[in-house]
């Protein structure tokens, strides 16, 4: 009886150990059958949207979405799928890496259990999408510009008339593009409703590791903390603008704010940090402030392409290019601040994908999260206007260091609680346009605005200007990220000051030759790509969850 009982009793026990064995050995074999197909396809694409975006060729679009539909139909596959899914209910993975390894490839195969008719409309239509907004350039009176030079107007002008001119020039490539993003958002909801989903916005954050009613809730306590911090900064700012400008504060429109969404501080402070970069190299500066922290930047500007030209996309993105090692920057360089604070935040992608441990298995090499490579890019263009940093590197006095001491806590609260409450018209907006795309979202756009950031919408205007923002065509379901980047790089400062540098001057210490600064983002930060799910990362490395009173604390109780 004795022996009976001890054998059945390790029958149960070996069979157990064996099961888990087969599924790890069995998703190891999944891996390497797919891993050499996929990461050529990955490389290539890469390859094709940096072309596409470089030269604005149609050759290079077309091969990119050749390329995007190759992977799509690799990740759609169903037995695949199934079994992805018959391994993670098994519960039988239990090995960190291969957790992880199999929640990122389960949620890129879940998100791409799409109809092929229908996945190759979707993939069509934001190429052509993209080849839009890279080709157009706005026009005044009929004269083409370059977004630089509307953006120059916008800063610098002081005609009320011509700068609505330029205003209305920048949201000229939404009635471009109206169509067909419409038509995009109601196919991308086609597809997740398809799959089970209420609409595409619900299906993409659950598919990036995010529950859209606790992002929401975070949100919403943002605005709750700062609607009366922000109406008090909004209106000094209308004040300095009214009095700039001439007119009224009631007469104040979008055109009379630097920036033609209002996501950035106009130029209404005493001081002009424009100044400090004129005629300066800011590639060179960028270069020296990564190199003063650790952090090897020169193999990544030796790949980029930074300054503009016809054809070229017009803004800034940074691309690993293979996971290995190449990666690049995409820039339209000017010597401003602008640009400089530019460069910072791109190359702190750069850098953060750089020094991913190459030792980690392919799908792992990547970014924690959006949010946590926005945090870290948020974070490194404050350097710009940092008072240490500009007595360094550009040797202004100590009177004008003094002078931005002073006002650079005020600058840097404006700059947050500006961007936060654009953040808010964002998160909404693109949340209300995939659950009601047919909507009046013209309306819906300015009612936002108003709400959200004050802003008294054109009179008799019902245009698309909501479509003129590149990140709800190119990039959807993303931008929420650029704020919760923020409230992780908060985190990450009061860390920082805290145990590395030691002060609670927040605002005007620089990180420039501070190796210890590098040495913990390198280690805590970049080191273990996507090997931890993105809150586990930011409490391994902070000592606790995403946490929002730090960002509050910082920008608004200040």
């Amino acid at each position: 009886m004795k022996k009976y009982f001890v054998l059945v009793l390790f029958i149960p026990i070996l069979f157990l150990k064996c099961s888990k064995e087969n599924y790890q050995m069995e998703f190891a074999g999944f891996v390497d059958k797919r891993l050499p197909i996929l990461k050529e396809l990955i490389e290539k694409e890469a390859l094709a949207f940096w072309n596409a975006n470089a030269t604005g060729e149609k050759k290079y679009f077309d091969e990119l979405e050749e390329i995007e539909l190759e992977i799509k139909k690799i990740y759609s596959n169903k037995e695949d799928f199934e079994f992805l899914k018959k391994v993670k209910s098994s519960g039988k993975i239990t090995d960190p890496l291969q957790k992880r390894e199999l929640t990122i490839l389960y949620n890129n195969y879940a998100f791409n259990q799409i109809d092929s008719s229908l996945m190759k409309k979707i993939v069509s239509l934001s190429t052509e999408i993209i080849k839009k907004f890279n080709n157009y350039r706005p026009k005044i009176d009929g004269i083409e510009k370059t977004d630089n030079q509307i953006l120059d107007i916008l800063k610098e002008e002081k005609d009320s008339n011509l700068r609505k001119k330029a205003w209305e020039a920048s949201k000229q490539v939404g009635k471009v593009i109206e169509k067909d993003l419409l038509t995009l958002v109601k196919l991308r909801n086609e597809a997740a409703r398809n799959l089970g989903y209420k609409n595409f916005y619900e299906m993409s954050m659950e598919l990036s590791e995010q529950n859209v009613d606790e992002v929401v809730n975070i949100f919403n306590k943002i605005k709750e903390y700062t609607d009366e911090s922000f109406s008090i900064i909004k209106k000094e700012i209308d004040s300095k603008l009214a009095k700039r400008f001439s007119i009224s504060i009631d007469n104040l429109r979008p055109w009379h704010y630097a920036d033609p969404f209002f996501q950035n501080v106009p130029p209404v402070t005493e001081i002009d940090f424009d100044k400090y970069y004129k005629g300066k190299d800011v590639v060179k500066l960028t270069k020296e402030f990564y190199e003063s922290i650790g952090l090897d930047v020169e193999d990544i500007l030796k790949n980029s392409d930074l300054y503009e030209r016809s054809g070229k996309y017009p803004h800034a993105f940074c691309i690993d290019m293979n996971r290995n090692g190449d990666i690049r920057t995409m820039q339209n360089i000017r010597d401003n601040v602008q640009w400089m604070e530019t460069m910072l935040h791109e190359l702190g992608h750069g850098v953060y994908s750089k020094y991913i441990d190459r030792s980690l298995p392919y799908f792992l090499r990547t970014e924690s999260h959006l949010l946590t490579t926005e945090a870290i890019a948020q974070l490194m263009e404050r350097e710009a206007k940092n008072p240490e940093w500009l007595k360094t590197k550009l040797n202004i006095s100590d009177k004008e260091k003094n002078e931005i001491i002073k006002i650079i806590r005020e600058e840097s609260r404006k700059k947050a609680l500006i961007f936060c409450r654009w953040s808010l018209v964002m998160l909404y907006f693109e949340k209300s346009l995939y659950e009601n795309p047919d909507q009046n979202l013209n309306k819906l756009w300015w009612d936002l605005v108003e709400k959200f950031q004050y802003i008294k919408r054109p009179e008799n205007r019902d245009e698309p200007d909501y479509a003129a923002k590149i990140h709800l065509s190119q990039n959807p379901v993303y931008y929420h990220n650029y704020l919760l980047g923020e409230i992780m790089g908060a985190q990450l400062l009061n860390y920082i000051m805290k145990n590395i540098i030691k002060s609670n001057d927040y605002f005007s210490i620089t990180f420039y030759q501070k190796l210890e600064v590098g040495n913990y983002l390198k280690n805590e930060i970049f080191k273990p790509g996507s090997s931890l799910y993105w809150n586990d990362l930011i409490k391994k490395s902070t000592g606790e969850y995403l946490n929002p009173k730090y960002y509050i604390e910082q920008y608004v109780n200040n």
